[in-house]
């Protein structure tokens, strides 16, 4: 199992901090590091600013919001990255949500699955370097009846298949996911659950398509606290679950609610709901249950996390992405480090 790091969001007053944990993830071996976008800042240049300080280690965007660029656009961005880089890019995709698509880049979120599909496959045969022309539902490549032609990518990846992601999390979308995709990036994992809440979805998808799990990347992200109070590690990421939990999309619409269900949460995930879309957002942070963070994060001493890296490996993932938590950069620097002591503890390094 390999490790990585997510910087999150560019522009939450952590910057040069974030730069350090690249750098330091760089140097200790961390295989890639993904930044996020939702609208704030954009990830392709936080990617490109990464990249041109670190060495060895791959930059990936977790993810590229689909409402926000035809794809093409983003064949362009993906195959610049991958030259500039050194072959160190991969291209993470989702269709974030409802909120987002239509009240910032006034997109209608509908159809989300035939639109991933259709955008993938513009943008594999658009890094591809043939003469784009496509015919679907949502894109039809050149435009018929005007003055535009198939016309090719100018800019040469290094690479000549980028590594495809799809961050997915219900289960229709995690089986297309396996289907099209080279890698899966999941949130909220709990190893106890992630077969039957991912894996077998993902596995689904990958049959469909004549193909075996064998080189597709499971990639979640878990946060990571080192200490001896693992209760008052958990109590940081209140906030954060309740948010995701109960607060990110609507009532109807909330992925992260409906996968909190799909693990046995079903009436805590609905009290945290009630309590976030009421403004009660403490009383939302109060109400999530202690497991379901202890299962979703890495809390603890070395050995803790240790074990649990150990957990997520057997049920399936491949690249176990860490998100450091620390209120400042040293210490954030030695959760990462004990990541790396973690790794080598559990014998998967």
């Amino acid at each position: 199992m390999r490790l990585g790091i997510n910087l999150g969001y560019w522009g939450a007053g952590m910057d040069g901090d974030n730069l350090a944990v690249a750098q330091e993830a760089d140097r200790l071996g961390y295989d890639v590091c993904w930044a996020a976008e939702a609208y704030g800042s954009d990830a392709p240049t936080v990617l490109a600013w990464v990249a041109a300080q670190t060495e060895s280690i791959d930059v990936g965007s977790a993810i590229l919001q689909i409402p926000a660029r035809q794809p093409a656009m983003t064949a362009m961005t993906a195959a610049t990255l991958d030259s500039l880089s050194g072959g160190r890019f991969r291209l993470g995709l989702g269709v974030s949500g409802p909120q987002v698509s239509e009240g910032w880049y006034g997109v209608t979120f509908d159809k989300p699955l035939s639109r991933t599909r259709e955008y993938v496959e513009i943008v594999r045969r658009a890094m591809s370097r043939e003469r784009l022309t496509y015919e679907g539902e949502h894109w039809t490549l050149p435009l018929p009846g005007g003055p535009g032609k198939p016309i090719k990518l100018t800019v040469h990846p290094q690479r000549e298949h980028i590594p495809l992601y799809i961050a997915a999390i219900g289960p229709k979308n995690l089986e297309q996911t396996g289907e099209i995709a080279d890698g899966a990036l999941l949130i909220f994992p709990s190893a106890d659950h992630l077969e039957d809440t991912a894996i077998r979805h993902i596995r689904a998808g990958r049959e469909k398509a004549g193909k075996s799990m064998d080189g597709f990347d499971v990639c979640p992200t878990v946060p990571l606290a080192v200490g001896d109070d693992v209760a008052g590690l958990a109590d940081m990421f209140r906030p954060y679950t309740a948010l995701y939990v109960g607060g990110m999309g609507s009532r109807k619409q909330n992925f992260y609610n409906q996968l909190a269900r799909r693990m046995g949460y079903e009436k805590e995930a609905a009290e945290i709901q009630d309590k976030y879309l009421a403004g009660d957002k403490d009383g939302a942070a109060a109400a999530v249950p202690h497991e379901l963070i202890d299962s979703t994060t890495l809390l603890g001493s070395v050995e803790r996390i240790a074990d649990r890296m150990q957990a997520y490996a057997a049920a399936g993932v491949t690249t176990l992405t860490l998100a450091p938590a620390g209120f400042t950069l040293d210490e954030r620097l030695a959760a990462l480090r004990a990541g790396t002591d973690a790794l080598e503890r559990s014998g998967l390094a």
